[in-house]
């Protein structure tokens, strides 16, 4: 190889060093000495973080990588902030009016949504479970929003909570799902079975369910990256219009009051129930997140109160909705119950948060939290069905009849 005469070997002059040369190395080597390398690795990590921003979820699902602290976890349900590169004047507080008023629409439209989900995906001869369409379709649009967070900020962030904490978490429901597969267990739909056909039904919607949510949420996150670069700058919507977004989400809310009293009495246990109770169950887990969430190193506290508060609760409402003795409840008293068990309870709990917390922890915690969140769901569901049900005080099945 030839090489180039007037090409530098690296030191000046027959290797004599420069005074900036010189300066530079007594400057490195005391920093070496004051910086062990274990101390120089810990710093340039923390360096790394600071500079990659702390709430990036969506960056690092579709990156397949992991979050590194309670701070970066627990802002999937916040709005965008600084550390998302927005401007102070377009951030907002998490208890903010606007943010609150904008989950109020979204959690209707989540419910109804679910509810229109799992009508169309119910009837005979299906090889795929409802729910299963209703935690893929929830989790992809959440892995797409958290992708998109930073435009988001810059647009209106309340929209983002309205999407990934209304929308997605009142769309996916992690109640109904524990539901399913201790319904499972016990073979709740009379089918003709035997007990390892119920085992084999029980863990098949256990698994299933957690291999399609996190696949989606994932992959909305890499779609997010495929559309980033393609959609254009909008710019903040005049203030006018955002008090107006604010007032319309309210009254949107109001109006599923009358709609309760004023639809047909068939509505209630079916549609308008279930939007009464939508928001209540939106806002407490909300609120749990956002109290609880950064609690716990790298484990989402407030989501795992959330869900298994509201399986419990849920498996309380299937006991009322199952009586035999004395006898069934009152239509009213059973549309209320299955309004609370599909309005607050199903927009209480969440998949898509959960699914999108699992992908962006390691493996081990990542594990630690599924296990102990399927665990104690299905404990609380035994401990809450399982004595009754050994009793005889219910049924199987709803024994719940509506009277239009």
């Amino acid at each position: 190889m030839a090489v180039d005469a007037h090409a530098p070997t690296g030191t000046p002059e027959s290797g004599k060093r420069t005074d900036d040369d010189s300066s530079r190395t007594v400057s490195e080597d005391a920093h070496a000495q004051h910086n062990p390398p274990a101390r120089r690795s810990a710093s340039s990590r923390r360096s790394r973080s600071l500079h990659r921003g702390r709430s990036d979820v969506g960056e690092v699902l579709a990156r397949h990588t992991s979050v590194q602290d309670a701070e970066e976890l627990a802002s999937i349900d916040r709005p965008p902030s600084e550390a998302e590169k927005i401007p102070p004047s377009k951030t907002y507080r998490p208890l903010s009016f606007p943010v609150l008023a904008l989950l109020m629409p979204a959690s209707i439209f989540g419910v109804l949504a679910r509810l229109g989900l799992q009508a169309i995906t119910t009837y005979d001869g299906r090889s795929i479970f409802p729910l299963a369409w209703v935690q893929a379709a929830g989790c992809l649009i959440m892995g797409f929003a958290l992708g998109l967070k930073e435009p988001f900020g810059q647009f209106y962030g309340p929209l983002y909570t309205a999407v990934t904490t209304g929308f997605c978490g009142s769309l996916t429901t992690f109640s109904g799902w524990q539901l399913d597969i201790f319904e499972s267990w016990i073979n709740g739909t009379a089918s003709h079975r035997d007990w390892f056909r119920d085992a084999i039904d029980g863990i098949g919607k256990t698994v299933f369910t957690l291999a399609i949510s996190l696949s989606a949420v994932s992959f909305g996150a890499h779609l997010a990256t495929l559309a980033a670069p393609l959609l254009p700058t909008l710019r903040t919507p005049p203030r006018r219009i955002r008090y107006t977004l604010s007032a319309l989400g309210v009254l949107i809310y109001a109006a599923a009051y009358p709609a309760y009293f004023e639809l047909p009495a068939r509505y209630r246990h079916e549609v308008t129930a279930a939007l009464l109770f939508s928001f209540p169950g939106t806002l407490s887990r909300y609120l749990l997140s956002i109290f609880l969430n950064p609690r716990l190193k790298l484990f989402p506290l407030g989501t795992f109160a959330a869900n298994t508060l509201g399986t419990a609760l849920l498996g309380t409402f299937q006991v009322l909705q199952t009586i035999q003795h004395p006898g069934p409840l009152s239509a009213n008293a059973c549309g209320v119950l299955r309004g609370l068990s599909d309005g607050f309870c199903g927009c209480l709990t969440t998949v898509s948060t959960f699914a999108a917390e699992v992908d962006a922890l390691d493996g081990r915690r990542a594990w630690i939290y599924v296990s102990l969140s399927w665990l104690v769901s299905q404990l609380l569901l035994a401990v809450i069905l399982g004595p009754s049900i050994g009793a005889g005080h219910v049924s199987r099945q709803s024994t719940c009849r509506y009277d239009f």
